[in-house]
């Protein structure tokens, strides 16, 4: 298995078939800027096998994803990847997939040995985002509910531009699978490699289904924010009435009787009127404090 990292359009070329399509010329040489973009295959081409991958990476300290490219041809004498190093992130480290290929291994053996890496990332991810969302849904009591929201919005968002490149990825090992993938004059891909590429399938068909678990589990984050403003709310609601309640009798009493008096209450003619409406006024309060903290209100 032979690798280029970021290698200029006349290194590049000295490494390709002749007959190479222009398209993915193109693609190989292009410079890696979209997060989620370009969309990943695996193609026949003639004499030779085309395939362009992405690797999504957790950066958890950031609570963000960038994407590894690696393209892949492959012809009967040998395989050639070509990694592109993203913006602010490290190109993909390739030397796992090489330290498990054999010598005596066919092309196709050395392709599966790459997309398996692929494969396990992909679930490594999976188990990155759904510990995020553990972390996250741990601490809602105690974040702002607007940093809640950010936080949600922004896994949202990943798992959406996740699930854009997974589908694709799972859908080219199917395709070799299917027996779809092939070179003209003969297979290049035999049995046993896709056999072996039905296991990579398997672990791409287990990302899909953790990937929509970890959906489900963004949703009952964002319910259980919901819930937890709501309660809030009712909270504040609540204390509001208790406020409302306890003056609305002082008022009452203050209303009916009047204070604007000098010497004594001026409906009864009574000189001790002017005490015992605060009397009255301290009592009745006093009464309702203690009757909403019975009830658990306040």
């Amino acid at each position: 298995m032979d690798d280029l990292l970021d290698p200029s359009p006349e290194e590049l070329r000295r490494h390709l078939p002749k007959d190479i399509h222009p398209r993915a010329l193109e693609q190989l040489l292009a410079d890696p800027k979209h997060d989620d973009e370009p969309r990943p295959k695996l193609e026949g081409h003639g004499n030779y096998i085309f395939g362009v991958f992405l690797v999504p990476v957790l950066v958890p300290n950031e609570d963000r994803i960038y994407y590894q490219e690696i393209d892949l041809i492959g012809t009967r004498d040998g395989l050639l990847t070509v990694r592109k190093t993203p913006e602010r992130g490290d190109p993909f480290d390739i030397s796992p997939a090489k330290a498990a290929c054999r010598a005596d291994e066919v092309v196709g053996m050395n392709a599966y040995h790459l997309i398996d890496d692929i494969a396990e990332r992909y679930l490594d991810l999976i188990d990155g985002l759904n510990d995020e969302i553990d972390e996250l849904e741990d601490n809602v009591e105690d974040m702002a509910p607007e940093k809640t929201r950010a936080r949600l919005s922004g896994l949202k968002h990943d798992l959406l531009h996740v699930r854009r490149t997974l589908s694709p990825m799972r859908d080219a090992v199917r395709g070799v699978v299917d027996d779809r993938v092939e070179l003209e004059g003969g297979p290049i891909l035999t049995r046993e490699v896709e056999l072996n590429f039905a296991a990579a399938y398997d672990k791409f068909l287990r990302a899909v289904d953790g990937l929509e678990l970890s959906r489900d589990l963004v949703a009952g984050v964002r319910d259980y924010l919901q819930s937890k403003i709501a309660n809030d709310q009712n909270e504040v609601t609540k204390k509001l009435t208790v406020i409302a309640s306890v003056l609305l009798l002082p008022t009452f009493i203050v209303g009916l009787y009047g204070q604007n008096f000098k010497h004594h209450f001026p409906e009864l003619g009574w000189q001790w009127g002017y005490v015992w409406s605060w009397g009255l006024i301290v009592v009745t309060t006093i009464a309702q404090l203690v009757f909403f903290r019975r009830r658990g209100w306040i």
